[in-house]
C-alpha cells in the first residue's frame, strides 16, 4: 500500500493504517531519537510521543515533504525537548547510531577515533553541538536547523561555522598530543 493511502487512512483514525505505518518507521525513528539521547529508554519515550503527536497532526501533514521526514522533525524536535527539559549535556553518541552526513569541506584528522569526535562533540558549547549534530549527523540544511532551533538561517550557519571550527582545532590538538 501507498504511504499517501497509508496517510488518508491515518487522517480518517483507521487503528490498522496507524500500526501500518508505526512498523515501517519505529526502527528508522529510534535511531535518529538515540543520535541525540544517550538512553534508550528515553529514546523509546520520546519515539512513542513523537508518534502520538504525528497521529494527533496527521491532518498537517500535507505531503510537501515525504511522511518520513515529516515524523523525522517530529523526533528531533521531540528530543531535543527532551534534552533541554531534563537539563542533561547533550549526547552520548552510539557508534551503532552515528552516521555522518556528507559535506565536502569537512574532514578529521587521520587517526583520530569515531570515539573521539563523538566525546568531542559533546563537549562542544550547547548553541554550537546542536547545529553540529544537526547539520553533520542528521544532515539537516540551515533553514530545517533554523526552524528546528528557532533561529535564524544566519545564526545557523554562523553557529555551525564556530561549532565546526572548534570541533576541529579540538580534534587537531587530538591528533597532536597538545
Amino acid at each position: 500500500m501507498l504511504h499517501i493511502e497509508l496517510v488518508e487512512r491515518c487522517k480518517a483514525n483507521d487503528r490498522q493504517a496507524q500500526m501500518k505505518l508505526y512498523r515501517q518507521y519505529c526502527d528508522g525513528m529510534f535511531c535518529v531519537a538515540m543520535r541525540f539521547l544517550k538512553n534508550s529508554n528515553d529514546a523509546e519515550d520520546v519515539l512513542q510521543d513523537s508518534f502520538i503527536k504525528a497521529f494527533q497532526r496527521i491532518e498537517q501533514f500535507k505531503g510537501e515533504v515525504t511522511f518520513g521526514a515529516w515524523l523525522k522533525r517530529i523526533v528531533v524536535n521531540g528530543s531535543i525537548d527532551f534534552l533541554k527539559s531534563k537539563h542533561q549535556r547533550t549526547v552520548e553518541l552510539n557508534e551503532n547510531y552515528l552516521q555522518v552526513a556528507e559535506e565536502d569541506d569537512w574532514s578529521v584528522e587521520e587517526g583520530i577515533s569515531i570515539e573521539q569526535v563523538k566525546k568531542t562533540i559533546e563537549e562542544l558549547p550547547p548553541k554550537y553541538r546542536y547545529v553540529v549534530q544537526l547539520f553533520l549527523v542528521e544532515g539537516y540544511d540551515h533553514s530545517e536547523i533554523a526552524g528546528i532551533l528557532g533561529v535564524t538561517e544566519t545564526a545557523s550557519r554562523t553557529r555551525l561555522l564556530r561549532g565546526k571550527a572548534q570541533l576541529k582545532e579540538k580534534l587537531k590538538d587530538l591528533a597532536y598530543g597538545t
